[in-house]
């Protein structure tokens, strides 16, 4: 089975051997660098899949990376930072990022903003065959068919339903916060508020719930968000 490489470029080297750790125990090959000039040498030699790109790195920071990488591919682009403000994650996806994680991040978010990134981008493996059909008990969901059956009957979802339910299905027994729910699934440009997820998640356990009042799957866990329990 063929492996994605991920080209790391991260100028703190604790944090990206820790990276490097946990991606190559998920089955990628990772390649990496400590600063932008070594990045685009490696860029030069290499053939990644997807860079995984931290934003303050002294000398030529990740933004100007990204645009000089821009300037040659439209190689997938993971930007990584300690700045949560909006103006950033803007500017990121601006210069050509495709997606934004905050540190400190959850390793299995990283993983799975790599994953989706490269399913967008075209790249596939004998695993992601075998994760083009999630199911749970009498819930199955197809991905790339963006279909959802209960008990074998096709259940209808809106778009923004099928995303927040696919989100919670593919990251089971995570605790997910409202504010992250909404910024995953609304994105940062959104205008609307996190209520909007409240009101979501209360149709979907309608759909998929066979009780709703008692979520035996889209669960609340008090005071601190949802989650999508298999137990």
């Amino acid at each position: 089975m063929s492996e994605a490489t991920v080209l790391v470029v991260e100028d703190e080297e604790g944090i990206r051997e820790l990276i490097r750790l946990f991606l190559v125990k998920k089955g990628y090959r990772v390649i990496d660098a400590e600063d932008g000039y070594e990045a685009m040498d490696m860029l030069a030699r290499e053939n990644p899949d997807l860079i995984l790109l931290d934003i303050e790195m002294p000398g030529m920071n990740g933004l100007e990376v990204c645009e000089q990488i821009r300037m040659q591919t439209k190689l997938p682009i993971l930007f990584v930072s300690y700045r949560k403000e909006l103006s950033y994650k803007i500017q990121g996806l601006e210069v050509g990022g495709d997606d934004y994680i905050t540190k400190p991040f959850d390793f299995n978010e990283l993983e799975a903003r790599i994953r989706a990134i490269l399913r967008r981008n075209g790249w596939t493996n004998g695993e992601d065959d075998k994760l083009s059909i999630l199911q749970y008990n009498n819930i199955k969901i197809h991905i790339d068919a963006r279909e959802l059956y209960i008990d074998d009957k096709p259940v209808r979802l809106y778009h923004k339903e099928f995303q927040l339910l696919l989100l919670l299905a593919q990251n089971p027994n995570r605790v997910w916060t409202a504010e992250q729910l909404y910024d995953r699934v609304w994105g940062y440009y959104s205008e609307g508020d996190i209520q909007t997820v409240k009101v979501h998640i209360s149709n979907l356990r309608r759909k998929v719930e066979r009780d709703p009042a008692n979520p035996v799957h889209i669960r609340t866990v008090r005071g601190f968000g949802y989650k999508f329990a298999t137990e």
